[in-house]
């Protein structure tokens, strides 16, 4: 590859790296907006994250288009595959972590629409803190993209678990809002659902933090133990 071409590409794989992060940010951004929404029950903020899913999803598809196009063009080798290959992948998680926000925000709506108890307001701040953990973890995520920094992306791998956990304290707490009063069944479950959201977040953030491992090291960490985890960062 001569050195215009090669420069080129650099130049190509830097754009849609950057591409990545600006959706990563517009992501990180509609998850901290339905949340918000839903802690102050504001119909107006819910109705910005559904507005914004369209572009979340226009990104996907326009990323996916670029790599289609570099790796016909180019043919690009070993890392320079591997770190397409891991935008993909991270296109694709983050999508879906768009969707968990619009599925807040529709949660939201549909609170706002059948009334909220008042004896709900503790569980939602729970659920805050929760979303909290989960977006962080999805910034410190988007960093180690950025860096190509597998130790941060290890950080991140161990810290999915805190949320976790989160839910299924939170998911306690919800049953027992249920069983004490019954007419708090219907939102509570709607919480639920919220709260497995976040966890799912947590998820994604873990799923793009595998991938730079992956971009990094040449390892597919994926449904791995811890210790091989950290063997491969390392």
């Amino acid at each position: 590859m001569d050195r215009h071409i090669s420069t080129q590409f650099e130049a190509e794989l830097s754009a849609v790296s950057s591409r990545v992060l600006e959706m990563g940010g517009l992501v990180e951004s509609q998850v901290a907006k339905a949340i918000a929404a839903l802690t102050s029950f504001d119909g107006d903020q819910a109705a910005e994250v559904l507005r914004n899913e369209e572009r979340v999803n226009r990104f996907e598809v326009e990323i996916d288009r670029e790599l289609s196009g570099i790796i016909a063009l180019r043919q690009p080798t070993a890392r320079d595959l591997r770190l397409l290959i891991a935008i993909s992948r991270i296109i694709a998680n983050l999508e879906r972590v768009g969707d968990e926000a619009a599925r807040t925000a529709r949660v939201v709506k549909r609170l706002l629409t059948g009334g909220v108890p008042s004896q709900l307001m503790l569980p939602v701040t729970d659920l805050q803190y929760e979303s909290e953990m989960a977006v962080e973890l999805l910034r410190k995520a988007l960093d180690a993209f950025a860096r190509l920094d597998t130790l941060a992306a290890l950080d991140v791998i161990k810290q999915d678990r805190q949320i976790d956990n989160e839910f299924e304290g939170l998911l306690r707490k919800l049953i027992t809002y249920m069983m004490e009063d019954p007419r708090t069944i219907t939102s509570c479950i709607d919480l639920v659902f919220v709260a497995k959201a976040v966890e799912r977040i947590g998820d994604h953030a873990k799923n793009l933090a595998e991938a730079v491992i992956y971009v990094v090291k040449g390892t597919d960490v994926r449904h791995s133990p811890m210790t091989a985890v950290e063997r491969a960062a390392g």
